[in-house]
């Protein structure tokens, strides 16, 4: 599985940003499509998360109504719809999949990474 994530740029707090997550490779129904975070000097964070056949979603607390996750199986595309950006949200984002049953909130539970994406909100 490879994974390339894109959509990130700088915009004003308040702006938004969409992030895409395209997949190669053979993703099953089972599988956990993720989004993490790391900023500068910080631990790489749990951002959201999709299972890939059932669509089943669960999101960390601090972008809890801002960010929405979703999929297009057909296009093998993950997405990340950041609305209402802060300053704080500025990191560089990575998509990820998983592909073990679990919880999959933490970034050991993934087996697969992209290459990041820079996203920078400014004030």
């Amino acid at each position: 599985v490879q994974l390339q994530a894109s959509g990130g740029g700088a915009v004003q707090a308040g702006g938004s940003l969409r992030l895409s997550c395209a997949a190669s490779g053979r993703i099953f129904s089972y599988y956990i499509m993720g989004w993490f975070r790391q900023a500068p000097g910080k631990e790489r964070e749990f951002v959201a998360r999709i299972s890939w056949g059932g669509g089943s979603i669960y999101y960390a607390d601090s972008v809890k109504g801002r960010f929405t996750i979703s999929k297009e199986n057909a296009k093998m595309t993950m997405y990340l719809q950041m609305n209402s950006l802060k300053p704080e949200d500025t990191a560089v984002y990575y998509c990820a999949a998983a592909t073990a049953p679990g919880t999959a909130v933490a970034r050991g539970d993934y087996d697969y990474w992209g290459q990041g994406t820079q996203v920078t909100v400014s004030s």
